[in-house]
């Protein structure tokens, strides 16, 4: 997909986007954070997949994206989503210091925080917690759950194994009092088709 038609699924947003794909594609690559041969496949591999699942979040909520990295998906949902408070939790201090470049660069200081630790370790709650391309189901329920606030939830971004994730952890989700849900969403802007598995408490 070109830049241009990508930058079209984000309408009054586009020019941010576009200079949060700049900022992955030049910094994000010198740090480390993105792969030198993602540099090409920005748009169809990270920002148009980190946003396919935006209508699952309420609005106006409080969303915390754990293991945000490069900022993935917080940032690009964000720019998509004004109405949403982002906080983006990482505990590399590269990782960390990267995001807060990149959310001061693009203007989203007023309701994008960036956060410093582990997920088991910080303390607040949040109406969605979300995460993508972190670690197995299990592990993200045991480090996630704990942040969801009453009567939130988790969306994990997953790939095409998200079916076959959600079936092993089914009995640690009755084990919690969990209930969990797949949602299978095309990519906007892409022939494609993306996973996200939503956890709530039964």
């Amino acid at each position: 997909m070109s830049a241009e038609a990508g930058a079209g699924v984000f309408g009054p947003e586009r020019e941010v986007i576009n200079r949060y794909v700049d900022i992955l594609a030049n910094r994000g690559i010198e740090w480390g954070l993105i792969g030198p041969r993602e540099g090409d496949r920005l748009w169809e591999r990270h920002i148009l997949n980190s946003v396919a699942g935006a209508a699952l979040f309420p609005p106006g909520a409080s969303v915390l994206d754990v293991g945000s990295g490069a900022g993935l998906p917080g940032i690009p949902l964000a720019i998509l989503r004004p109405d949403l408070r982002l906080t983006l939790l990482d505990s590399l201090l590269r990782r960390t210091s990267f995001l807060e470049l990149a959310v001061s660069e693009l203007g989203l200081g007023g309701r994008v925080q960036v956060v410093r630790a582990r997920a088991e370790d910080h303390s607040e709650t949040y109406e969605v917690v979300t995460c993508r391309a972190v670690a197995p189901l299990p592990k993200l329920i045991e480090w996630c759950m704990p942040r969801v606030a009453r009567g939130g939830r988790l969306l994990a971004l997953k790939g095409s194994s998200a079916a076959e994730e959600l079936a092993e952890a089914s009995v640690e989700l009755r084990a919690r009092g969990l209930t969990g849900a797949l949602h299978e969403l095309s990519v906007p802007g892409e022939d494609d088709t993306t996973w996200v598995v939503e956890v709530g408490r039964a």
